[in-house]
């Protein structure tokens, strides 16, 4: 089977999802999460649309990934415009992306109602186009927009605006179904009216129909040679091809060689880890990396499961990096434990007592609400208590918080921290102002510690996201918050879950905290062995 090209767009067409928004610094982290995946080509935004989007290319630009390709997208020059003389091509120029994907109209219709202009000066905004960021020594990939309606509704003009791209000098020729109006045997038929092409084919395809995956699925087998999707399926509307169910499909089932085997297994914490960055709840019944993607509940089922996986499993969730659940009774997930404390620099055994007790705790706590994908410091103070070697920086022993309003309709608040600290452990008040109560409670917080880690002065809390984990309870529902920390140079992330939203925020900040003072005195803790090392049943 021909290799695949891996093309993600979550970071451009996934944020436009209704109710999905990212920082810069959340489209960095994903970023580099989907480059250690082994994500081919990442696309970034739309330089000049917006400032966050510029900003992004300009902190890659200063701290580049190591494998993947950042694409900036635009649109084709204007009508009645030359490239050269085009704002919007200038800022994807200055993003200073090797690679650049222009989307331009395939479809009659929205030539003439859309851009309100002739086929023909169409034509030339694509080679214009093209061939000026060619010049430029730009690579370009050409997204054919609204393409399978377009070849439905006027053929001939469909396939010479492909032709125009081709000459024009660009590598890839993406076909995109744009309305995701398409089912499988269109995008079929559109594939055996095309012929044989020089120029490789990729295909883009949205979920209007809930077919995005499948068509996808149709057309690398027709011969496309990229498939661009968004992870989740984030996208506008009803979202795109859903990269979590898209690769598995191609490269398990079908045999297409999508990623390296061994990252494949890092799916399914990378789905997680980009829900909790985009603040949206994951799906538990996503294929293949949902939790409820490989879990048994009738008796029936569980029964045979526990003989053999393969009579009520279609793949081994390993190789999806998700795991068998048993309802009723979870089975034991070591190899999860022992890879995060790998990443710790902690080399542990499968026999240590202590990993199954560090297991047994994170499944108390998720049951309880907190999710560790995408909060690696608290799992990392997690791992240290369960092997006895959590240093001991301070304790909390309490706070308090209020807020006054003003008459210019100002509010501010103030905290108060109880915390011992400091050789005689004696307790210290500190009360601290914030524009907020999680920002007051911070600064108290530092403020109290400043004194002995003079470190904690430049920590700052720099990202703050909520979730209503049992909606249905209203204002009595539990509440799970993750914070992101930083320094300076580096940032961590911790979480933090209780029916009261300041006590999870609370519980972030405090662990953030000491998460930066492990980090800054550079404790890296090894675990003491064991007396005697026993052999632990498999996982």
């Amino acid at each position: 089977m021909h290799p695949i090209t891996v093309y993600d767009t979550t970071l451009r067409d996934g944020a436009q999802r209704e109710g999905l928004s990212l920082s810069v610094a959340d489209k960095i982290r994903i970023a580099r999460r989907l480059d250690s995946l082994g994500v081919h080509f990442i696309e970034g935004g739309w330089p000049g649309a917006n400032p966050k989007d510029v900003q992004f290319f300009w902190e890659l630009k200063k701290n580049p990934l190591r494998q993947a390709q950042v694409v900036a997208f635009c649109s084709t020059c204007r009508p009645g415009c030359a490239a050269h003389q085009d704002e919007l091509l200038s800022h994807v120029l200055a993003a200073g992306t090797h690679w650049v994907t222009i989307f331009g109209k395939s479809w009659d219709l929205h030539v003439r109602e859309s851009l309100n202009t002739t086929l023909d000066e169409n034509l030339r905004m694509i080679q214009d186009t093209i061939s000026y960021l060619k010049s430029q020594g730009r690579r370009v990939i050409y997204d054919a927009e609204h393409w399978f309606d377009g070849l439905r509704h006027n053929p001939a003009y469909a396939l010479a605006t492909l032709q125009a791209a081709s000459q024009a000098g660009a590598e890839w020729l993406v076909l995109c179904d744009t309305n995701g109006g398409m089912l499988p045997s269109d995008i079929q038929t559109a594939f055996s009216q095309m012929g044989s092409w020089e120029t490789p084919l990729g295909i883009h395809t949205h979920n209007d129909s809930g077919t995005a995956v499948a068509n996808a699925l149709v057309a690398v087998a027709a011969g496309s040679r990229m498939v661009q999707g968004t992870i989740n399926g984030y996208g506008e509307r009803c979202g795109n091809a859903n990269r979590c169910t898209l690769l598995p499909n191609l490269q398990l089932k079908l045999g297409y060689p999508c990623l390296p085997p061994s990252h494949l297994s890092q799916l399914t914490e990378v789905a997680r880890f980009v829900s909790e960055v985009v603040n949206l709840a994951p799906d538990e019944h996503w294929p293949f990396v949902g939790s409820s993607a490989f879990a048994h509940k009738g008796g029936i089922h569980v029964s045979a499961v526990t003989k053999n996986p393969v009579t009520y499993e279609h793949l081994d969730p390993d190789l999806v990096g998700n795991r068998r659940r048993v309802v009723i009774s979870e089975q034991a997930g070591v190899s999860n434990i022992l890879t995060k404390a790998k990443d710790l620099g902690l080399m542990l055994e499968r026999g240590d007592p202590r990993v199954r007790a560090i297991l047994q705790r994170v499944k108390a706590l998720e049951h309880e609400g907190y999710q560790f994908e995408a909060a690696e410091a608290s799992f990392a103070l997690l791992v240290y208590e369960g092997l006895q070697n959590r240093q001991l920086w301070f304790t909390l022993e309490g706070f308090r918080v209020t807020s006054q309003t003003f008459p210019d309709q100002s509010v501010c608040s103030e905290a108060t921290v109880k915390v011992r600290v400091g050789p005689d452990d004696q307790p210290y008040h500190v009360a601290a102002e914030g524009n907020g109560p999680v920002a007051a409670l911070d600064h108290a917080l530092r403020k109290a510690l400043s004194k002995f880690y003079p470190e904690v002065a430049d920590f700052k809390l720099t990202d703050y996201k909520v979730r209503i984990l049992d909606s249905p309870s209203g204002t009595a529902a539990k509440t799970r918050v993750l914070i992101e920390s930083s320094d300076g140079e580096d940032r961590w992330h911790t979480v933090g879950v209780s029916p009261n939203i300041i006590e999870a925020s609370y519980q972030a900040v405090a662990e953030g905290i000491e998460y930066g003072l492990l980090r800054k005195r550079s404790l890296r803790l090894t675990p003491p062995p064991l007396a005697t090392q026993t052999s632990g049943p498999p996982d």
